[in-house]
């Protein structure tokens, strides 16, 4: 049989397309903001992970251009070889002292962090206990790391204790979870994860990528909004949300960063982060140090807008913190149409379909930034529940009027 039988035989993107709903790669043809430019329209910019605003901030591209100047493009190499910049070692300084742990290394991309991150430490006869809700990434990692891989139920603690205590005592444990669940928003229950490790002799990882600069004092993230930045061991983190970059990090112990900086495929093998990617990363950490008001502003921002959706009568995923406020879709078709209709009046959101989420439980997945004013919020929760409120809900009506739309 042909390899590319699976290729051909792929028809889901076009038969979307036909129908003119396919939701994906559409062009931005300004700078990632609160309002953009996209195939020639203003669209209010509500589906993207800029938290802060600092994409487009005046300090961030400035500290670009100027180390594009000074290091050049790129660095050719893996930062093994010649690819270490003195800018990445003063990156990485920071990150460390901002979080308050001992170490800091840096990736080139937060899904490669998770992957060189999680396969270095865990190992064969090793067991990784994983929230069903993690990110695709981190189950990846648990992939090429040929630990045991045990899933909980999202946010279940009695479900991770009882597999905790099923698991064999002499294996090394890794709880892994995400600090601020990226599609439904909420927190892990950190607290409780904490207790439960120390219960059971396992160690704790947190993916804060949705967490830093969103959560925690000075947005330090999840663990510090707990109170737990001691008791949780590694720290992962991204540069492409709130840092306004690319790239990835993990905070840690020395020995344990060293370890990884020595382990982790990922890292070993793949080019440095540019210049430019790493000046970027350090100008917004220093803003968001340097202007903490950023974070209050952006939860409030989040908490103005749930507020405006349930006063329009909308069911939303309700974290009660962060800025990822999924709107209920249902099914598929009505969340693919409800997109292009929000699309054409001007309102960027994302899909979210199964398997990122349980069938017949649809989501529209809306985010927010720190920059986004109470005026806009209004104009954008009144056309989502314009265009919610009068879609159809039977999958079967909403083909019928696409049917009739295309002839």
């Amino acid at each position: 049989m042909d390899i590319f039988k699976k290729c051909y035989d792929f028809n889901t993107v076009k038969e979307a397309k036909q129908l003119g709903i396919y939701p994906y790669f559409h062009a931005l043809e300004s700078r990632q903001d609160i309002e953009v430019t996209m195939e020639g329209h203003r669209k209010i910019m509500i589906g993207s992970n800029n938290y802060l605003g600092l994409t487009g901030d005046p300090r961030v591209v400035d500290a670009t251009i100027e180390a594009t100047k000074r290091f050049g493009s790129g660095v050719s190499g893996s930062r093994f070889l010649n690819g270490t910049l003195a800018l990445h070692l003063e990156l990485e300084e920071e990150l460390a002292a901002f979080m308050h742990k001992e170490a800091s290394m840096v990736f080139s991309t937060g899904f490669q962090s998770n992957l060189g991150i999680i396969s270095a430490i865990a190992q064969r006869k090793d067991i990784i206990f994983c929230d069903r809700e993690n990110h695709a990434s981190i189950y990846d990692a648990t992939r090429i790391s040929f630990a045991d891989l045990v899933r909980y139920k999202h946010n279940d603690m009695e479900d991770l204790e009882k597999l905790l205590k099923k698991a064999d005592p002499n294996k090394g444990k890794l709880i892994v979870t995400d600090g601020v669940f990226s599609m439904s928003g909420d927190l892990c229950n950190l607290p409780k994860i904490v207790e439960l490790a120390k219960q059971y002799n396992a160690r704790i990882m947190v993916d804060d990528a949705h967490g830093i600069g969103v959560v925690g004092p000075n947005g330090r993230g999840t663990a510090a909004y707990f109170g737990l930045e001691d008791d949780v061991d590694l720290i992962m983190g991204t540069f492409s949300k709130s840092l306004a970059s690319l790239g990835g990090f993990l905070v840690a112990d020395a020995d344990i960063v060293d370890y990884v900086r020595h382990h982790a495929r990922s890292f070993i093998f793949s080019a440095a982060i540019t210049p430019g990617n790493a000046a970027a990363a350090k100008a917004a950490l220093n803003i968001i140090k340097e202007e903490p008001e950023r974070v209050q502003k952006l939860l409030d921002i989040s908490a103005y807008m749930r507020k405006q959706l349930l006063n329009r009568g909308l069911k939303i995923l309700d974290s009660g913190i962060s800025p990822i406020i999924p709107i209920y879709t249902y099914t598929p078709m009505r969340t693919l149409v409800a997109c292009k209709q929000l699309f054409d009046r001007g309102v960027y959101v994302n899909p979210v379909l199964p398997p990122a989420t349980p069938e017949g439980q649809c989501l529209i997945r809306t985010s927010y930034t720190s920059t986004h004013t109470e005026a806009l919020m209004d104009e954008a929760a009144d056309i989502i529940a314009d265009v919610l409120n009068n879609l159809p809900d039977s999958e079967e009506a909403i083909v019928m009027e696409l049917m009739q739309d295309e002839r």
